[in-house]
């Protein structure tokens, strides 16, 4: 019980982190392109009040499935059409693989101080950054699923409309089985590309934070 609660402790300020980098990510780059919707909206902003969904928040700490505030834009508005188009789908999962790496090269700066930090208070700051930067990774490859209401179901609208338009309607069609499929065997699936991805982000950041301390 008393891990379980130390893990929602530590996850609650990753998931706000991730959740508000997702959709301040998506606004900003709509808003720069032309689309004043997301602003209008009050979608501009790092307040974490603005993106996080109480409920999709709740869930994602008890199953470790949740979603946010949906960030609503103009395609029409956009000046380069689909171009643009294909820059705003992509803006949220890449704002969250960024995090993910500055987190890490937090994480293995932090981890340089073990010396000179009290035990408890390093520990606990080594486990925070830790969850901010592999959930960060994780919400990276899980939004490019092409499934309704994730970043890949956009991005593959944008970069393959002939295949797209195709495979939609199936798509739509059993888009609950395809969802529970994911739930069921998903975090497998995404744990491999994440897990290589965040390997990767951990030999960069400690080889750079190395050379300075």
């Amino acid at each position: 019980m008393r891990n379980y609660l130390l893990n929602i402790i530590l996850t609650v300020p990753a998931i706000l982190v991730a959740f508000t980098v997702q959709g301040y990510s998506r606004a900003l780059v709509a808003d720069k392109l032309g689309d004043k919707t997301p602003r209008f909206q009050g979608r501009l902003t790092l307040n974490p009040a603005a993106h996080i969904d109480p409920i999709g928040f709740i869930m994602i700490l008890l199953v470790h499935f949740g979603w946010t505030k949906p960030v609503d834009t103009n395609p029409n508005a956009y000046k380069r059409g689909y171009k643009d188009a294909i820059k705003v789908s992509i803006a949220a999962p890449l704002g969250n693989l960024i995090i993910g790496l500055i987190f890490t090269f937090i994480y293995a700066f932090w981890a340089a101080l073990a010396k000179s930090l009290p035990t408890n208070f390093y520990l606990t700051g080594l486990s925070m950054l830790l969850y901010i930067a592999v959930i960060n990774v994780n919400l990276f490859v899980f939004n490019l699923i092409p499934l309704p209401g994730l970043a890949g179901f956009d991005i593959l609208r944008d970069l393959w409309p002939k295949t797209f338009y195709k495979v939609a309607d199936t798509i739509y069609q059993y888009q609950i089985l395809i969802l529970m499929g994911v739930l069921l065997i998903g975090s497998k699936l995404i744990s491999i590309p994440s897990s290589l991805i965040f390997n990767l982000f951990t030999k960069i950041a400690f080889s750079v934070v190395g050379i300075f301390l």
